[in-house]
Parts: structure tokens; C-alpha cells; sequence
């Protein structure tokens, strides 16, 4: 039987910290594309400012995007997981969901969404760009290509999660082990559940 830990390590919870910090710098670089660049993302053309209201300069593009634009999206892809830890270590206490909910369900929940919406209802550039900003490694395959088999893999790998998470919930050595293959196959998303799997011992 596995029992659950709830609190990180110091150096764990460093780097939750860290990452929400990168969240609100990278946030910022995001929308110091848009004074500087009448479209940022052209997947959004919508989304833009008023010349007016933009600086008189314009950012050289990587790919499809500005270069803060890109550090932005690649820096979420990256602080999101930390991020997770961190809303894990303040609210779980709180909240009587329990750390596989928190390091398990909540990435596999999040890739199922993130990996509909990039098959579905993204708007795609044309061609396919190898910078196109993925929170996991399979769903990079399918943002860079757009070969379906890539999205599937992704739902395949998202589902060992959710799988992960109803195994856990029973606190057994099965859950911790699935949980740690789907945070490898997942990452970086998947990174709170390897914390899981780490953390969780066995007894």
C-alpha cells in the first residue's frame, strides 16, 4: 500500500516558486509583443492593438512568432508544471482532494484538454513549424506536423494518465508505478506526477 505525501522538499518548493514567477515574466514578454507587433500570433489575427498605441519598432519573427512572443509560450510550456506544484503545495492542504488529484489528475485532465484543443479547434499555421510550443514532447510531434498519429499518441499517453490517477486514487504500488511512466511520457506536463511517484512510498 502506498501512502501520500503532502509536502515538497525545500528545493521542490524553490522551484514551484520559480516557476510561478517565469509564468508572470513570461506573461509580460507575451504582451510586449503585442506594442511592438500588429499581429503576434497569426493563429489570432483578431488579437492586436491600435497603431497607435504600439512602439515604433518591430520585433524579427522566429518562425511565425516574435521573439519575446516565443520565449513567452516556451517559457509556460516549461513554468506550467512548476506552476502545478505550487498551486499543490498552497491549496491542497485546503482542499481535500488528496496529492494524486492534485500531481496526477490535474496534468492528465489538462494534457485531454490541450491535446483537443491543438487536434480540434487550433487555429493552424501554415506550414507546420518545428517552434510550435507543445507542453509535451508527443504533443510537439503533432504541433510541428500535424501528423494526426502524433495527437493520438498524445491522447494514448493523456488517457495512462487519467488511468494513473484512478490507481492512485486506491494508494497502490500499481498507481505509483503508472503514474511515474505517465509523468515520463508526459513531460514536462508531466512532471508533478513523477513528483507523485517519487513521493509516494510504498509500505
Amino acid at each position: 500500500m502506498a501512502q501520500e505525501t503532502s509536502a515538497l522538499s525545500p528545493r521542490l518548493a524553490r522551484a514551484a516558486d520559480w516557476g510561478v514567477y517565469a509564468l508572470v515574466v513570461s506573461t509580460l514578454l507575451g504582451l510586449l509583443a503585442f506594442l511592438t507587433n500588429p499581429v503576434p500570433d497569426p493563429s489570432f489575427p483578431w488579437a492586436t492593438l491600435p497603431a497607435s498605441l504600439r512602439l515604433p519598432v518591430t520585433q524579427p519573427r522566429i518562425e511565425h512568432w516574435p521573439v519575446t512572443y516565443t520565449l513567452a509560450v516556451w517559457t509556460w510550456v516549461f513554468a506550467l508544471p512548476l506552476a502545478l506544484l505550487a498551486v499543490y503545495r498552497r491549496i491542497a492542504p485546503r482542499i481535500g482532494l488528496g496529492a494524486s488529484a492534485w500531481l496526477v489528475g490535474l496534468p492528465a485532465a489538462l494534457m485531454v484538454v490541450l491535446t483537443t484543443y491543438c487536434r480540434f479547434f487550433w487555429p493552424k499555421l501554415h506550414p507546420a513549424s518545428w517552434n510550435a510550443p507543445s507542453y509535451t514532447f508527443a504533443c510537439w510531434g503533432y504541433c510541428s506536423s500535424y501528423v494526426p498519429a502524433w495527437s493520438n499518441l498524445a491522447y494514448l499517453v493523456a488517457g495512462l494518465g487519467v488511468g494513473a490517477f484512478l490507481l492512485a486514487r486506491q494508494r497502490s504500488d500499481r498507481g505509483r508505478l503508472v503514474a511515474g511512466a505517465f509523468g515520463v511520457l508526459a513531460l514536462p506536463l508531466g512532471l508533478p506526477a513523477l513528483v507523485y511517484a517519487r513521493r509516494t512510498s510504498v509500505r
